[in-house]
């Protein structure tokens, strides 16, 4: 893709710096939404997989800005939940207010869910859906990531967001919020969805 510049639908500055560690060695400018001073309507995201609501965003960003989009959904998967939270992982404790507050209340909510499930397996992994529609609002490309991992008994660590300070690494011996930067994108979810999608715009 002639164009370095890759525009990210996500307000979430957390989700830009990771993608653009990944991709700005390669000499692409990774942008989100809040960069662009304009105003959009969300799109409702009500699809019932990370894909269906990845290609949701990607489209309606592409057709209301008439540029290339990427969009990706993601979140965390308890195995003994079900899969819960899943794609209402964000808003999985229906709290309002900063990320950071909802972010605790997530994570307080899912260790009560996982106590009341009083089950051994812990397994858990987070999901990362990417979809890049063009400027003509075509989907280009589409690709998943995961993360693996267990639940651990509290929080641990201080990076990352959302679910990283829960899920633990066994072999690692630390949570994801423990993790660097650079140890984070080489394991993650978003990290390894992000590296498919680099590899397709180098050979576009």
């Amino acid at each position: 893709m002639k164009d370095k510049r890759v525009l990210v639908a996500t307000t979430n500055p957390n989700k830009v710096r990771e993608m653009h560690h990944v991709l700005a060695p390669l000499g692409y400018q990774v942008q989100g939404l809040d960069e662009l001073g304009v105003d959009l309507p969300e799109p409702v995201e009500d699809a019932p997989t990370f894909e269906g609501n990845a290609r949701i965003k990607a489209l309606a960003y592409a057709r209301a800005l008439g540029t290339a989009c990427v969009a990706e959904d993601s979140g965390l998967e308890v195995s003994a939940l079900g899969g819960a939270p899943g794609v209402h992982s964000a808003r999985y404790s229906e709290t309002d207010g900063p990320r950071e507050v909802r972010d605790r209340a997530n994570n307080e909510k899912l260790l009560r869910e996982l106590a009341r499930a009083d089950g051994t397996d812990r397994s858990a992994r987070f999901v990362c859906a990417l979809c890049l529609v063009d400027a003509d609002g075509d989907v280009r490309f589409e690709t998943r990531g995961t993360f693996e991992g267990v639940i651990g008994e509290a929080p641990r660590g201080t990076g990352g967001f959302g679910y990283d300070p829960l899920l633990y690494v066994p072999a690692l011996g630390k949570s994801s919020a423990e993790l660097t930067p650079e140890q984070k994108n080489q394991l993650s979810h978003r990290g390894a969805a992000t590296r498919a999608l680099a590899a397709f715009l180098t050979r576009s």
